[in-house]
């Protein structure tokens, strides 16, 4: 069976075991898995996902999932505005 290794980041690890949350792990699949699907039979809602990086590239939900993939799956990125509040270090 083919395994690709996952990594999810920040949020998304509360979708996952304890186990699972803030590594990387190996996960196997069956051959035609795309990286939705793989991601979602690990626990994680694609809705709550806004960036995925296969081997370093972004990809699609549709992506076919290959045997050695690494993939790291992202939520969405915020940003906060601190510029106009007091800092505790220095730029």
């Amino acid at each position: 069976m083919p395994v690709a290794h996952f990594r999810f980041y920040a949020e998304l690890n509360a979708f996952l075991p304890p186990e699972r949350r803030f590594a990387e792990f190996a996960d196997g699949f069956p051959d035609g898995a795309t990286v939705q699907d793989r991601i979602e039979s690990i626990g994680v809602p694609h809705t709550a996902i806004a960036l995925i990086l296969v081997n370093g590239e972004p990809v699609d939900f549709a992506w076919p999932v290959r045997d050695g993939d690494r993939i790291g799956v992202y939520p969405a990125f915020e940003a906060f505005d601190i510029s106009g509040l007091t800092r505790v270090r220095p730029r």
